[in-house]
């Protein structure tokens, strides 16, 4: 443990203006607290570092003297950033890219090994006969800073003074000469690598990065160690958001209710263009795992929403369906003119209207409450057609024989409406019952002719007799009262001849 002077982050206060790749970028340097300080958590300095770690484009690790295996392992953050950001950079720049490493060690002696060489050989592997789980675990992060070695610079400082308690106090005439020279080495050294810090492939501004600063802030504070996963979370937290709203649109725009297959083949369809677009877009390498997980469960959730509201909609369509269906049938059931063909059209046309209209996951149970419905109307309606039949037919028997006798005074028409009256009386008073009429041919010609006239598709009788009879009525009166008057009766069929008031009847004595 030690005391330092640095207490968390400190930001020197003003930018400095660089030309980078031809465009002038504000470079902000920060000192970070060192590790081990008095009465500081290890879990304090994990923050700290990761914060610097993610912030920055060029890391400068600062190390004493040499290189220890302790140096390394702390490294470890900064690799499972390099690992799960910087592979995705390479190819695609929809991540940021992790801060360059430079080792900065300082030493007494020049002599000897160069501090590239001493990295070198610090991340060489470490055998482990034994099988220790700590070695392996370093090894696995020398393995992975090894990788990264186009991204990391070694340098060495020797000591400024041998007073070091002083230092603060020192101009640099009192300052060692070599380390002034490597000291503005140095600057020139970080000014040469830096780099503005991208962000899904853009460079950030000042209010971008403050924006930035704070998700790294939500990530790092939201578990009580800080670790990578909670980093690729947080960032992944907006991207998620767009893909579900982009899911929730495409499911929104649909024309419910579907069938069950549509909706499930469209479903796939958008969830494979949302998990596309989080693929292209997401931060992380291996952490990212949990994103996706997290997506496709925030999917299936909202697809399961989708699934009842399509259940409900169907049930809702397919109940006016068969309320519709169910109103015709009662309305075929109470035909003034009762009409089979005109019931067996209305059957058809609400069987297939129902068919092809009502779709969803309803359709089936819905089905088979029309087909009873249907059924059970068609029996009820063949029930009581005959019956029907046959009382009209007696009664329009009955009216023929008059408008023949005393309306029009065709003698023709009167005789064929007592022939049909006379064989439906005597029939059934012959065969004891109207039913074994049913079965006559001569009443199948007589149920064939009715329809015929009754309903056909240019004409519904059901629909129009009251109008046809007032138009026939009014002809009959004209032709009683006005045309037989002005110019006599030159119908060619028989009639009754009437001889009152004729001029030739003789006179009795």
């Amino acid at each position: 443990m030690r005391d330092t002077k640095t207490k968390g982050i400190w930001v020197w206060g003003t930018p400095i203006k660089l030309m980078i790749d031809g465009v002038e970028t504000s470079v902000l340097y920060l000192d970070t607290e060192g590790f081990e300080s008095v009465g500081k958590s290890n879990v304090y300095d994990d923050r700290i570092f990761a914060l610097a770690a993610v912030m920055s484009s060029v890391l400068i690790y600062n190390l004493p003297e040499t290189i220890r295996e302790a140096d390394i392992s702390r490294l470890s953050f900064a690799v499972e950033l390099a690992e799960e950001f910087y592979g995705r950079v390479k190819g695609q720049d929809v991540a940021f890219e992790p801060a360059k490493l430079l080792w900065l060690i300082q030493r007494d002696f020049l002599q000897g090994k160069t501090v590239q060489e001493m990295v070198d050989e610090a991340l060489q592997r470490v055998p482990n006969a034994d099988g220790d789980r700590n070695i392996d675990q370093v090894n696995q992060i020398r393995e992975s800073l090894a990788i990264m070695g186009d991204n990391s610079t070694a340098f060495s400082l020797p000591q400024p003074h041998l007073q070091r308690t002083k230092l603060c106090d020192m101009s640099d005439g009192e300052l060692d000469p070599i380390y002034v020279k490597k000291r503005d080495q140095l600057k020139e050294l970080v000014a040469a690598i830096i780099r503005p810090k991208v962000v899904q492939g853009k460079s950030l501004n000042g209010k971008e990065f403050v924006s930035f600063l704070e998700k790294i802030l939500e990530a790092l504070n939201k578990g009580e160690i800080p670790s990578t996963g909670s980093l690729v979370e947080v960032f992944n937290k907006g991207i998620l958001e767009r893909c579900m709203k982009l899911y929730n649109e495409r499911m929104g725009e649909l024309g419910y209710p579907l069938s069950e297959h549509s909706l499930q083949q469209v479903h796939d369809e958008t969830r494979h263009e949302v998990m596309k677009v989080f693929d292209e877009q997401h931060f992380g390498h291996h952490h990212a795992k949990q994103s996706v997980d997290r997506l496709d469960e925030e999917i299936l959730k909202v697809y399961k929403n989708f699934l009842m509201a399509n259940e409900y909609q169907s049930s809702k369509l397919c109940e006016a369906l068969y309320t519709r269906c169910d109103d015709l049938m009662d309305q075929l059931q109470v035909m003034k003119l009762p009409s089979m063909a005109k019931f067996n059209a209305g059957f058809l046309q609400c069987n297939q209207s129902f068919e092809e209209e009502c779709v969803g996951p309803s359709k089936i149970s819905y089905e088979q409450r029309m087909k009873k419905m249907l059924d059970k109307s068609q029996s009820l309606f063949i029930k009581e057609y005959n019956h029907r039949l046959f009382n009209w037919l007696v009664a329009f028997a009955l009216v023929m024989v008059v408008v023949g006798r005393f309306v029009i005074k065709f003698i023709l028409l009167e005789i064929a409406a007592w022939i049909l009256f006379i064989f439906l009386e005597t029939y059934t008073r012959m065969f004891w019952s109207a039913e074994s009429l049913y079965y006559n041919p001569v009443w199948h010609f007589i149920v064939s002719t009715w329809e015929m006239l009754v309903y056909s598709p240019i004409l519904d009788l059901d629909r129009w007799a009251i109008q046809i009879g007032v138009i026939l009525a009014i002809f009959i009166l004209y032709w009683r009262c006005c045309a037989r008057r002005k110019h006599g009766s030159q119908f060619m069929l028989p009639l009754y001849n009437s001889h009152k008031g004729s001029s030739n009847r003789r006179r009795s004595d």
